[in-house]
């Protein structure tokens, strides 16, 4: 490589073994992913026994919220990703370094803009979202707390996107579980000695980040290939922000409309009580360890594709989607009906409340069972972002799933016989099987467009 050399976290992804490779990337990436679901997993286990059911209900409650107003810039990290692979696929040194600068320079500003939405607009969204009255100021007190630690997440998500690219993934897991074991720590020291609530669980949270983001930034610094970072040299190159921005836009928009359609399902959610809150809350909680265990697949399909496109490999290409979908159709399936075989226990973990556990045992059937279906959808985003098209996911997202789920409520559950719970919950796995066949659709007819040098 022309000023680019391969070192030992770093990974080739242009040939070899497409299978094995996929697995050593997406393995270090699982168990990162699941480290920073501990954060949010810690909160809720330590708040829920020892502050009660209505301190649980308000972290709970801000979930979907939270994903909302982040998924935007998560979504430009995804840009950076595919533009870092890209460029590191095709040996662009200094393309490479200023997208790197670029991307975390990117991921500061969009941390500052998220505290003080976060600080600002918090009352007034949980109000919005009908948020239970008996939850509602500890739930405002979470979200205002938790949103101080948004400029450290911002930077660490932007900075393990660049490592990603470059088949570094064992680099962010070190890095998490150092920062995750703080985590526990502080919400001990926080809930149990200090007496802190919901807000000592979310300061926890925030200082954690803080952990990672100074790890990661640390990594980079130190590197001397063409990813190393330089703090004095860190600005916006123009030309990168538009490319980072024609991939990630989209991107982001998707996750937002997908949590836009979270927060409405939340909404209704609320309506039905405390208890149904909580146990909807925890059992969302387990499912997304599957959820991250799935999407790892999902970011080595696009890290993987982006990577290939920069080289011209268009038969890998297709190889990378097709041990996608096998990768995470074994795991969605396997570790779905796992946790609904042992839901009770995994919910006790939660609270002690007979009546929550069953209500979390309600969203477990709907929702955990078909999980792979939701797998398979996001492996096909990951394909078709990673051969160069972001709009399109975008709208198939707006309507086959969001648009979807939002009719579903509108109308199905409006009927008197079908205002139920279960009634919510089945939107999902009948969302992501239509839009599971738009999507391939909309691969095939991408695949055959673009233009590949090899």
């Amino acid at each position: 490589m022309a000023g680019i050399k391969t070192k030992s976290y770093e990974m080739d992804m242009c040939s070899g073994s497409v299978l094995k490779k996929m697995l050593l990337f997406a393995l270090p990436l699982m168990c990162s992913s699941v480290l920073q679901l501990l954060f949010n997993a810690a909160d809720i286990v330590v708040v829920g026994r020892f502050s009660g059911d209505n301190s649980l209900a308000a972290v709970g409650a801000n979930s979907s919220l939270i994903n909302l107003l982040t998924n935007l810039f998560i979504g430009l990290s995804v840009g950076a990703n595919v533009l870092v692979a890209r460029d590191y696929g095709a040996k662009r040194e200094e393309d490479l370094k200023k997208t790197v600068h670029t991307s975390i320079t990117i991921g500061i500003i969009s941390g500052v803009l998220l505290t003080f939405v976060g600080l600002i607009g918090a009352g007034i969204i949980l109000r919005w979202m009908q948020t239970p009255g008996d939850v509602l100021d500890l739930a405002i007190v979470y979200l205002r707390v938790y949103f101080l630690g948004m400029p450290a997440m911002m930077v660490y998500n932007f900075g393990s996107a660049v490592l990603r690219a470059i088949g570094d993934t064992k680099r962010p897991l070190y890095y998490l579980l150092f920062s995750g074991v703080i985590n526990v720590i502080l919400n001990l020291i926080f809930v149990v000695f200090l007496n802190m609530d919901v807000a000592g669980v979310a300061a926890a949270t925030a200082i954690s980040q803080c952990v990672s983001a100074v790890l990661v930034v640390r990594c980079l610094i130190r590197e001397t290939g063409a990813i190393h970072l330089d703090l004095k040299a860190l600005k916006i190159y123009k030309d990168k922000l538009n490319q980072i921005l024609r991939i990630g836009l989209p991107a982001g928009f998707q996750g937002m409309l997908f949590s836009l359609s979270n927060v409405v399902i939340q909404s209704a959610v609320n309506g039905f009580g405390e208890t149904v809150v909580a146990g909807n809350s925890a059992a969302s909680n387990i499912e997304g360890f599957v959820y991250v265990a799935m999407n790892a697949f999902c970011q080595a399909t696009l890290s993987f594709s982006s990577q290939n496109m920069g080289a011209g490999e268009k038969k890998r290409v297709l190889r990378v989607l097709l041990a996608g979908q096998a990768c995470v159709s074994v795991v969605g399936i396997l570790l779905g009906n796992l946790v609904y075989l042992f839901g009770e226990p995994l919910l006790g973990i939660y609270s002690e409340s007979g009546p929550v556990i069953k209500a979390g045992m309600d969203r477990l059937a709907m929702i955990c069972v078909p999980y792979a279906l939701c797998g398979i959808m996001d492996v096909m985003v990951g394909g078709i972002r990673g051969i160069g098209y972001s709009i399109m996911p975008m709208i198939v997202s707006l309507v086959g799933a969001c648009g979807l789920r939002l009719l579903w409520l509108a109308t199905v559950f409006q009927i008197p016989e079908y205002h139920t719970i279960q009634t919510v919950y089945l939107s999902y796995p009948i969302s992501w099987s239509i839009t599971i066949l738009a999507h391939v659709i909309c691969y095939a007819i991408g695949y055959r467009r673009i233009k590949f040098s090899g």
